[in-house]
């Protein structure tokens, strides 16, 4: 079974996003902060990660730049969750390693696109039209 982090300081947050993951197979561990995350990963490095960017202790930013250059930090799919949009924010994120973006309040529709996307589960079958 595929696993999935959740990074966020919201309880709120990581139980939706949990619920989900959970939904699409993934075996879910949270983390409330940047740091408690890297901490997770040095245990047991998951396959995908739903990180927050503003957080306590460590930022999403800060730990992805750590994520990425720790012994198989390559391997995560990272989806960024953030309430900021400007384009430059996202610039940084994707730079910085980030697979992917979604937007706060997200939903489980929007969750699978972006999974099937950067390719953590299958593409989701397209309606046909009429």
């Amino acid at each position: 079974m595929k696993s999935c982090l959740i990074v966020d300081d919201s309880r709120v947050v990581r139980k939706v996003a949990s619920r989900i993951a959970q939904n699409m197979g993934f075996a879910c561990t949270e983390a409330e902060d940047g740091d408690q995350a890297f901490a997770l990963c040095e245990q047991n490095m998951p396959d995908a990660i739903i990180l927050d960017w503003n957080m306590p202790v460590m930022s999403g930013l800060e730990f992805i730049e750590k994520l990425r250059m720790m012994d198989g930090g390559d391997h995560p799919k990272v989806i960024f969750c953030t309430t900021e949009n400007d384009t430059p924010h996202l610039m940084r994120a994707l730079r910085a390693g980030a697979n992917e973006y979604v937007m706060k309040p997200f939903d489980s529709e929007i969750m699978q696109t972006k999974f099937a996307q950067i390719g953590l589960i299958a593409p989701l079958p397209t309606e046909a039209h009429a």
